[in-house]
């Protein structure tokens, strides 16, 4: 198993902090929320996307990919009626392409539940439709080459669609491109799944991704969440992707949830 943490866990430490910490805590990736390099990819340079990658490189990380799409710039929405906001919206996840492109990712992780939600008035049928529309538009792009765009189902507190595995399955079954598959996400699973290992069986065919986080919205070992099944369907799948440690509660020292984060995985795949 490769184990990734994503960036935004370090907060305000600079990228190069962020990337010593994640080395020496074993990880082998970092996963990029881009809102914590710019407010707007389009303003991070060439120089500086650079500079990124070398110092992934220097300390032996991957940068798997980039997370949390549309925090920034605001206004941004996959879904709604309004053309002009839509066509902005892919046309910045076309730009966010291009940086994954830039800094060597492969996996992109659509969550951006406000940016995705049903607009009053609107159907599934139109929402999902815009949905697979947009994904197409900006996974054929020739920056998109070996780039994954992950949707991830999320919490029904959190977004008014896609909240279970088995949706996200039917989404990118509908969509039906190359390049499009799914995340699970273990905070989210322990609140709409009855049986999260089941539901990574069940995903096996689209899954390419996992972010590892506890029932409360701290880092694995934090909660009440078992992982060691967790382990064991991933290992029955024949998982190769990531595990990726993302955590919502930034309550305590990053660098000790960061190391305990980690231990706490590998022992549930120790005790297989």
């Amino acid at each position: 198993m490769r184990y990734a943490i994503c960036n935004e866990i370090f907060q305000d430490d600079p990228v190069e902090e962020q990337f010593r910490v994640a080395a020496e805590c074993g990880y082998d990736g970092v996963e990029i929320a881009p809102f914590t390099l710019a407010e707007d990819v389009r303003d991070i340079s060439a120089q500086e996307r650079s500079r990124i990658v070398e110092l992934a490189e220097r300390n032996g990380l991957e940068i798997v990919g980039l997370h949390w799409l549309l925090v920034s710039p605001e206004g941004l929405h996959l879904t709604t009626p309004e053309d002009d906001v839509r066509r902005r919206t892919v046309s910045y996840m076309c730009d966010i392409v291009r940086l994954c492109h830039d800094l060597g990712g492969h996996i992109l992780v659509f969550g951006s539940p406000s940016q995705r939600n049903i607009v009053e008035g609107e159907s599934r049928e139109q929402t999902m439709g815009r949905v697979k529309e947009g994904f197409i538009e900006c996974m054929s792009i020739p920056e998109a080459e070996g780039i994954t765009l992950c949707l991830e189902p999320l919490t029904s507190e959190q977004t008014n669609i896609v909240n279970t595995a088995a949706e996200a399955r039917e989404v990118v079954a509908e969509i039906d491109h190359p390049r499009v598959a799914m995340i699970l996400d273990c905070r989210s699973m322990s609140d709409e799944e009855s049986d999260l290992a089941e539901a990574i069986r069940a995903s096996k065919q689209y899954l390419r991704h996992v972010h590892a986080n506890d029932d409360n919205g701290l880092g694995p070992g934090y909660g009440s969440l078992d992982f060691v099944p967790v382990a064991q369907a991933l290992v029955d799948i024949g998982f190769d992707g990531y595990m990726s440690v993302e955590v919502f509660d930034f309550s305590l020292d990053p660098v000790e949830v960061a190391k305990n984060s980690i231990a706490h995985l590998k022992d549930s795949f120790a005790k297989l």
